[in-house]
């Protein structure tokens, strides 16, 4: 099994990070130190990944790619989910969790639709409909702004296999323990820098500077990446 690789000295500590510029900076000199690669690819989840997907694609000169996936909101509580959609429409649903929430087939179906239309919507805003780069045989480096239930991330893991990649690491500034260790045998190597140990978790607590992306800050990143020969 791929081992969790952090940064001991940021461990259940919070604030370490600037903001997501900072954090993606800090992440990609970490892995440059620990780990090689030859034709990386940086796949960044919006919105929140793409600053820090943008710092490590500066750092390695690797192609940045928007790896769009939508969580599938529980309808009483949207800023949670119950499992999420990728960009090449594949499904990953919380089964226990689902159990738990007893979501009618309803709302199963419309909470899923939902999230397939704003995947569609973000695909044609952040790429202009081009279509995405092969990931066969590359090097992938799949970043978010942090790791807490994980079922996003382990939706884009299952989507870049599809495509046979020589390797896919999972690399994030900050993320809950128990998620870092469900995860990581799905990867070929994690890497966590701020690994938090505490029952409650929140990705913003890793930072100073916190806000919500739009999309249009998304937008601009992804043309700075372009601009530089990144995309």
């Amino acid at each position: 099994m791929p081992d969790i690789i952090e940064d001991e000295e940021l461990r259940d500590r919070v604030y370490v990070f600037r903001d997501r510029q900072d954090a993606g900076r800090c992440l990609a000199r970490f892995l440059q130190e620990r780990l090689q690669f030859t034709t990386p690819v940086v796949c960044a989840i919006p919105a929140g990944g793409v600053p820090v997907g943008l710092e490590v694609a500066r750092e390695f000169q690797a192609p940045l790619v928007p790896a769009v996936v939508r969580k599938l909101r529980i309808p009483w509580n949207p800023e949670a989910g119950f499992g999420a959609v990728t960009w090449d429409g594949r499904v990953l649903y919380n089964e226990k969790l689902m159990r738990s929430l007893r979501l009618t087939e309803k709302e199963i179906e419309a909470a899923l639709e939902i999230s397939r239309e704003n995947v569609r919507e973000r695909l044609h805003k952040f790429t202009r409909d081009a279509p995405l780069p092969s990931l066969k045989d590359r090097e992938v480096i799949l970043t978010d702004d942090g790791l807490a239930s994980g079922y996003t991330m382990k939706a884009a893991v299952e989507a870049v296999r599809e495509q046979l990649p020589s390797s896919v690491v999972v690399a994030v500034p900050t993320g809950s323990l128990s998620t870092a260790q469900w995860l990581v045998p799905f990867t070929d190597s994690l890497i966590c820098l701020n690994i938090r140990t505490s029952y409650s978790f929140a990705v913003a607590d890793a930072y100073k500077r916190w806000h919500d992306l739009h999309d249009e800050e998304v937008v601009t990143l992804l043309l700075e990446a372009k601009d530089e020969g990144l995309m």
